[in-house]
Parts: C-alpha cells; structure tokens; sequence
C-alpha cells in the first residue's frame, strides 16, 4: 500500500496526464463536433462559428476559459488573449451572424490556423505532448515535422542531462574511490572519524550547501580572492565558476559524493588486508596487485555507487536552479517549471516518461554490462 500510495500512484497520473487532456473537449463538444466536417482549409462554416461563440460564453461563466484558452494557446501561440478579448466583446452581441461577429472582434477567427489550433486542442487523447518533448509537432494535414529552430530544447537539454549525470558520476567515482579505501583501511577510531566527516552532509540541509558554494564559487567570492591573492588572475580577470555548468557539477558532485564513498566503502571493508600481502609474496608488484587483486574484488560497491549516483544527478533540480544560471539547467529543471508554473502539466509528464523510460533503458544496459546481481552494499 505504501509503494501503491507514494510511487505508482503519482506515476501513473503523471502518464495519465501526458496523453490525457479533456479540458477543451468538456467545454466546446459542440464546436468540435461541426468541426469534423471541416475540411481543414478556409474558414469553417457559420454553424461551427455559432457553436463556438455560444460555448465560449457558458465557459466564461462557469469559469473554464482560461484552462481553455491555456490549452489552445499551447497549440498556437497568442490565442489566449484572442479568446479573452473576444468573450470580453461577445457579451455586447446579441446575435449572428456569428462569423462576421468574431472575425469583427478579431482577424484571427478568420484564419484556418486558429481552427486547427481548437481541434487539435480538443483531442482527449493525445501525443502532442509527447511530440512536444522530443521536439516534434503534428502540421494541420497529419503529418509529424520538427519544431522551429527556436523551439528545438528539449532534445538536446536530455542528452545534456545524461552527459552531466554520466560525469558527476565519474567525478564522484575518482573522487570517492580514495576516500573509502582510506576509511577502510584507517585504524578503527580514525576510520570512525573520517566515516563521521563523510556523513556530515546528511545532517546539513540541501539548501544549506547549495547556497554555500554560492558564496565560495562567485566572482567576489572566496575562491576568487584565493586565486587572486596567489597571483594567478588578475582581479579584472577572475573566473566565472557560478551561474553555468561549473557551477553546477561542482555542486552537484559534492551533494552526491557520500553516495558514492558509503557503498564503497561498505565493501571494501570486507577484503580481506591479507590478499595483499599474500600478492606481493607471490612477485607481485603493489600497483599490480592493487590492479589484479583488490580493484576486481571493489566492482560491487562501484556499480551500486555509480548506478545511485547517476540516478540521483539525473532527477536533481534543486541545486541547479540555484547555481546552474541559464547554461546550467537540466531537464528536470523544466519538468518542474511545467509543473510549477506554465502549468503544462501534459508536456511535464511527457518529459518525466521519456526521462523515466531513458533512465530504466540505462538500468537494462547497465544490467546487461555489470550485472545487478553483482552489486552489494556490503
């Protein structure tokens, strides 16, 4: 029930939501029922005209037409305010004919593209959104195209997504490989020690450290003046570390670094320090016995290091909202936009499946590679 309440459910909502979108279809049926005689070229005919002005109105009134005219200007940017300021102005007319009445409050109703807008709109089940995502659209005669040039980001955002992941994840790899076989192999009371300075980002708030690399990465901060006061720039040359991806690797890679030591850790603690000794008695040197012996036996707490690290970075929004600037972002960043703010909860769940659906293609590859029957965490 627990896995039911907290994790299927929300994600079969958000899949229900990327395909499901019933807002425009519950207001104008029967506009887009006249509209499926429309042949898709020209004005449609006063009948549709009358539909939909009478519809517009009822919408109004029991206080749908913004979600409409959301949904339509989705489709075709600038309707919104077209379907406002033609209600505002609908109110004062008493009758038709109907064409002449919109097309009089705005030129846009006399144009095909608005009409393809509202039934496309009107779709209850539908792949916009997904098209959407990958940086496609459906034209008015069927076929799939890609999105204008300027309008082409959610493509290259994902693959920017999974190169920052798959490097933090490297970084924390080199990083934390070091740091849990000397944990490992320190005295008891050191090794607690050293195992307690790793957990202290647990008990610091996410906000906390974010905004504390904050002060140390800007251009007045303290980095900055360290490297200024060592002679190595010039403090008319001191560099941006913060607000772009620097910023956000460096940050995310100290966040997600305990994830990383902690499995290794866990089992390297469990070789046995004689293996080494009995390597170097047979001939071997300590690079290679470090190599043959000990790395080999260290690939469990590897894979399930790198495979939580990369499935954290991969889903973080946070950090690089607050550090990443605009070059920073990663795509979860607009999936919580969409969720927060435009409220195009349709395109937030198409981007959250496709992200979903890479990452579980990653998990099947990386199964396939290491093995998940391989990995432990102790």
């Amino acid at each position: 029930m627990f896995i039911g309440v907290t994790f299927v459910a929300p994600l079969g909502t958000m899949l229900v939501r990327s395909v499901y979108d019933p807002v425009v279809a519950d207001a104008l049926p029967d506009t887009l029922e006249r509209l499926r005689d429309w042949d898709g070229t020209g004005a449609p005919n006063e009948r549709v005209y009358e539909a939909a002005a009478r519809e517009l109105l009822v919408a109004r009134e029991a206080r749908v037409l913004g979600r409409v005219a959301s949904r339509v200007n989705r489709v075709r940017g600038g309707l919104r305010s077209v379907f406002v300021r033609t209600v505002r102005r609908l109110r004062e007319v008493d009758r038709g004919p109907w064409r002449e009445a919109l097309v009089g409050i705005d030129a846009a109703w006399g144009e095909d593209a608005t009409w393809h807008a509202i039934r496309t709109a009107g779709d209850r089940l539908t792949s916009r959104h997904y098209l959407n995502a990958v940086d496609l659209q459906r034209l008015p005669d069927g076929t799939i195209a890609r999105q204008p040039a300027e309008r082409r980001i959610y493509v290259a955002l994902l693959g920017r997504t999974l190169l920052v992941s798959l490097g933090i994840t490297v970084l924390c790899l080199l990083l934390g490989y070091p740091v849990a076989h000397l944990i490992a192999h320190a005295p008891p009371r050191r090794a607690g020690l050293l195992l307690a300075l790793v957990l202290v980002p647990f008990w610091t708030s996410l906000l906390v450290r974010t905004t504390s690399w904050i002060v140390l990465l800007q251009t007045q901060g303290v980095i900055n003046d360290l490297l200024v006061a060592l002679g190595l720039v010039g403090d008319d040359g001191r560099v941006a570390l913060i607000y772009n991806m620097t910023g956000t690797v460096v940050a995310m890679t100290h966040v997600l670094l305990p994830f990383m030591v902690l499995p290794l850790y866990s089992v390297m603690r469990t070789i046995p320090p004689q293996q080494m000794s009995a390597a170097a008695s047979l001939g071997a040197s300590p690079a290679l016995a470090f190599r043959r012996v000990y790395v080999p036996q260290t690939l469990p707490g590897i894979g399930a290091g790198s495979l939580l690290v990369f499935i954290l970075a991969i889903g973080y929004y946070i950090t690089p909202a607050l550090v990443g600037g605009q070059s920073g972002q990663l795509i979860s960043n607009f999936i919580a936009y969409h969720m927060q703010t435009s409220l195009n909860w349709g395109l937030a769940g198409a981007l959250g499946a496709i992200l979903l659906a890479s990452v579980a293609v990653l998990y099947v590859v990386f199964d396939r590679l290491v093995g998940l029957d391989r990995m432990r965490l102790g």
